[in-house]
């Protein structure tokens, strides 16, 4: 607000402050853009701050790496209660969105993964992963088509009818566990995720080009690709019209293991110099 007096009178100008853009419209547009997104993807306060200070414009967790911190396997085996009391930690910590990758849902029914994306929704996480495919006793197994449309609708449903505001992700897993016709069959899943109306696909362990290009032209959803041993690099993965990368649990895999040897390297020598060379 402005006061001011011109001949004797008092004028009052209300200067409407522009709204700034939420977390998740800013996450939403970082997918429709020229160059394709790379996520920073973190398992804890440290590795989120490093990654803002880097310059990334957004963060995802790695349920992986998150829950090998935690002293878990992947595959829900920590409690929704304990991701979700690191994802506040570093969602507290950081201001740039946050996507939690959320696997199956941590939930049996509808009911309670709706419920788990309405905390998430409520701290201000700015998207999700969902997985085609589940963990049972300690192996992956991928759900049919008629599975997954019968999982997901309803969850669509009612996150619509709650006027839920998050990005979806749904992570389809033909390539990751190495079925048969991977393109074909991950072309006809991304014909559900259409139909229910998800905001990106991600497809975890593609690396040939003629594959992306195969995927990414199948439809108008942004596609989200990871971080693999021959995957193109990110300009000729932007030419394929990816909008965006991550790193899954690799990074975290990287850095444990050259504290592992930095450790060994200790021991062997009777020394710290191996820190600080």
């Amino acid at each position: 607000m402005f006061i001011f007096r011109l001949q004797g009178k008092q004028y009052v100008i209300n200067f409407i402050k522009k709204k700034e853009m939420t977390d998740i419209q800013i996450f939403k547009q970082l997918h429709h853009q020229d160059e394709p997104l790379l996520l920073g993807n973190v398992w804890n306060v440290q590795s989120a701050k490093i990654y803002q200070k880097l310059g990334y414009k957004a963060l995802a967790t790695s349920s992986s790496a998150l829950a090998h911190s935690l002293g878990y396997e992947d595959g829900e085996e920590m409690s929704f209660g304990e991701y979700f009391y690191m994802v506040e930690r570093i969602l507290k910590s950081v201001d740039i969105p946050l996507s939690v990758d959320l696997e199956g849902g941590y939930g049996k029914t509808a009911d309670e993964i709706v419920s788990n994306i309405l905390k998430l929704a409520a701290i201000g996480v700015a998207g999700i992963n969902i997985e085609d495919s589940v963990v049972i006793n300690g192996t992956r197994k991928l759900l049919t088509k008629e599975e997954l449309h019968k999982k997901l609708k309803p969850i669509f449903s009612e996150l619509k009818k709650n006027a839920v505001e998050i990005f979806i992700n749904l992570r389809t897993d033909p390539f990751l566990l190495g079925i048969e016709n991977p393109v074909d069959e991950t072309v006809q899943r991304i014909k559900i995720f259409e139909e229910l109306g998800v905001d990106g696909i991600f497809v975890p362990c593609i690396t040939s080009e003629d594959d992306i290009k195969n995927i990414v032209n199948a439809s108008e959803i942004p596609v989200n690709v990871m971080c693999m041993p021959g995957l193109p690099d990110f300009e000729a993965l932007k030419k394929l019209g990816v909008k965006r990368i991550s790193s899954g649990n690799f990074l975290n895999e990287y850095i444990y293991n050259q504290l592992e040897d930095t450790g060994r390297r200790i021991l062997s020598e009777q020394s710290f110099l191996p820190i600080f060379v």
